[in-house]
This record gives structure tokens, sequence and C-alpha cells, in this order.
């Protein structure tokens, strides 16, 4: 794999959004309970620990979330990406709940607004080229 991406228009440019093809749900975890396969992250909070797992692990009441990845290679040092994707989103009534792995950022949104939010970041992957 190439060299982490830590110029921001270099990210932007790069990001290469893709829609992951399942559903996925945040929701607070039972610290004694195993997780579901298919747990995609976890956080521990002062409330608890929070999982993001596939959508039919989830409570009926759970907003039901697509992953989009951002294909880029991102730096954990880069600065700039999760601002100008979430920005971009929220711009359009877009909630975007960002998760950074290790080589990529993903952004959730809610299920109906996937379409959508991948224009709008393809959008802006073309228009940081010009």
């Amino acid at each position: 794999m190439s060299d982490p991406v830590v110029e921001t228009k270099a990210m932007i440019a790069g990001m290469r959004p893709e829609i992951q093809p399942c559903e996925f749900a945040f929701v607070v975890w039972p610290e004694d309970m195993d997780w579901p396969d298919g747990t995609r992250a976890s956080y521990v909070e002062a409330e608890g620990l929070s999982l993001i797992v596939p959508i039919n692990c989830a409570p009926k009441e759970a907003v039901a979330m697509r992953c989009i990845t951002l294909q880029v290679h991102s730096s954990l040092e880069g600065v700039g990406l999760t601002a100008a994707v979430s920005g971009a989103l929220a711009q359009a009534g877009i909630p975007a709940n960002m998760v950074a792995g290790y080589h990529h950022d993903h952004v959730y949104v809610p299920s109906g607004l996937a379409e959508d939010a991948l224009k709008i970041l393809k959008h802006l992957q073309q228009s940081s080229k010009e």
C-alpha cells in the first residue's frame, strides 16, 4: 500500500467515495455480551459501549445508516478531509457520522440519503481536481 496522503487537497481529490453494501446502526451494547458478527466499530463512552452493528442486530427504533468509505489512504495527521466532507454534506442537510480507521475514513449517513450523499462527495472530489 502507498504512503498515507497528508495534504488536504490531495486527500479530497483522491477520496473515491464508495457506498458499502449493508445497512448499519449505532447502538449502545451491553459490555458483557458478545459483539454481533459484522460489527464495524466500537467506542467506550462514559454512558456505555457504543458499537456500529449490522441493522438486523439493532433495536427496531435504530436509525438505518449506510457507510460511505473514502478510498484514499489518508494520514492520521492529515487536516481538512473530515471537515470538507462533513461540511459539504451539512450544506445539503445530510447528517454525517464520521469514523476514522487506520487506512480510510468512513461516513455513516441515513440510508435514504446515501445516494444523494455519494453524489455530493463525488462532486466535491471532482471540484478539488480543478
